[in-house]
């Protein structure tokens, strides 16, 4: 890592944050991942054994701990209270890219896997209905593919095989369209009424659906610098 000094306090929090991929691994701890797969899976592009040299890093510097795994298998991450005040900085980075570098965000490159990744781990819980429910995304271009979330209140998974269980709810659209609603650019009921996305299933199963995600934690702002666009 570069050394840049310690006479200005700018220069000692870059030697923590600044190289590349480490804000994006403090994102996804601050978002929840504690496992490193989880967290690779969420970083298309981050070798694994680079992955092994950031967390090192930020665990030397203080911004994390490892832990022993629940199951007693592996080992997870997570913040300390260091870490958790990074919380602040990396939503102010990811307002200011939206609002000064707009031009240049590309939503409709992410794969639809790491699409549904993202939207998994912003699944509301809660707001699930009791027991399992399964929900067939079935992405149409630019990469035909069909994944699968089964969600209930304990845990949501991803599946890139059918999971054996009974469908509830299917949802058809492509990537940049299902990319779009994530990102804020319009809203689940613009989309399907605009029919970029279609969905099928119980009536009640598919009301509920939007309020079950999260969606990204800049939606709002992207929403807005978007709607502010056509008239800059």
């Amino acid at each position: 890592m570069p050394d840049y000094g310690n006479y200005c306090p700018v220069s000692m929090a870059s030697e923590v944050v600044a190289d590349r991929w480490t804000p994006l691994i403090i994102r996804e701890l601050v978002l929840g991942n504690t496992r490193f797969n989880d967290i690779a899976r969420a970083m298309p592009g981050i070798s694994r054994s680079l992955l092994v040299q950031r967390l090192r890093h930020l665990e030397h510097r203080g911004v994390l701990e490892t832990w022993p795994a629940p199951t007693g298998r592996g080992s997870e991450y997570h913040l300390t209270p260091a870490g958790r005040d990074l919380e602040r900085v990396i939503d102010s980075l990811g307002r200011w890219a939206i609002e000064w570098l707009f031009e240049d965000l590309r939503p409709h490159d992410v794969a639809p896997t790491t699409l549904m990744w993202w939207m998994h781990r912003r699944v509301d819980r809660e707001r699930l209905p009791p027991g399992r429910t399964v929900v067939e995304f079935r992405h149409t271009a630019p990469e035909a593919t069909t994944i699968w979330l089964v969600m209930d209140r304990a845990e949501v998974s991803v599946c890139l095989q059918h999971p054996g269980f009974e469908v509830d709810v299917t949802v058809t659209a492509t990537t940049p369209a299902l990319a779009d609603v994530f990102q804020g650019y319009c809203s689940w009921p613009e989309a399907v009424g605009a029919g970029r996305i279609q969905v099928a299933g119980l009536p009640r199963l598919l009301a509920a659906l939007p309020r079950w995600f999260l969606w990204s934690p800049w939606a709002a702002v992207t929403r807005e610098r978007a709607d502010r666009a056509p008239a800059e």
